[in-house]
């Protein structure tokens, strides 16, 4: 009678654990596939990487310290409403984090519908309406953990894959994230990206 109980525990645990799994995957995917993203023209792809092609598009950036909690937080608080006309806007992805000799930056970007015009101004002066300029860019995707580590050690495959197929590199490499912190490690999308000279 004792072996039984153990058994049936046992077998509804391992349920409760399957359950648990399908609605992690599925909230992680589904929040990932909700989100806008920008759209481009894919121009070549290869086992590494990928060219694509984007046009303009509107963002919000604010300058990054060694915490990124503060520069998300503040991107975050101006689509939530902290804006001139507070109105709450859309989350987008990926969240571009770039780091260049002036500094670390981070990237929302705005919805499509959203121009120049209609875009309402951010209230304070940490946020800053911007225009990401459009162009050629390589990209690589990866997953697990959005870490330095993690970045630093594709950007440089991408950029030794790129030095290899004679395609010049303008700038330095940026991070794109997808997925919250919530997503399981093995199923975030994750991109180091190039801005390339592309012919």
């Amino acid at each position: 009678m004792e072996g039984k109980n153990v058994n049936m525990l046992l077998k509804t645990s391992i349920y409760h654990f399957i359950i648990a799994a399908l609605t992690i995957f599925f909230l992680s995917t589904s929040n990932a596939m909700a989100y806008e993203e920008p759209e481009y023209k894919l121009i070549k792809s290869t086992d590494i990487y990928e060219i694509r092609q984007y046009q303009d598009r509107l963002a919000v950036e604010t300058t990054q310290s060694q915490s990124q909690n503060g520069a998300f937080r503040r991107l975050f608080n101006y689509i939530s409403g902290s804006n001139e006309s507070s109105s709450k806007i859309a989350m987008t992805v990926p969240v571009i984090q770039s780091k260049d000799s002036s500094g670390a930056s981070m990237i929302f970007f705005l919805p499509k519908s959203f121009t120049k015009q209609s875009a309402p101004l951010p209230d304070g002066d940490d946020v800053k309406l911007i225009t990401v300029k459009g162009g050629f860019y390589a990209v690589t995707k990866y997953s697990g953990r959005s870490t330095d580590q993690n970045f630093i050690k594709h950007s440089a495959l991408l950029f030794e894959a790129l030095r290899k197929d004679n395609i010049l590199t303008i700038g330095d490499p940026m991070m794109a994230t997808y997925n919250g912190p919530f997503t399981l490690p093995f199923m975030r999308r994750n991109e180091a990206m190039y801005r390339v000279n592309w012919k």
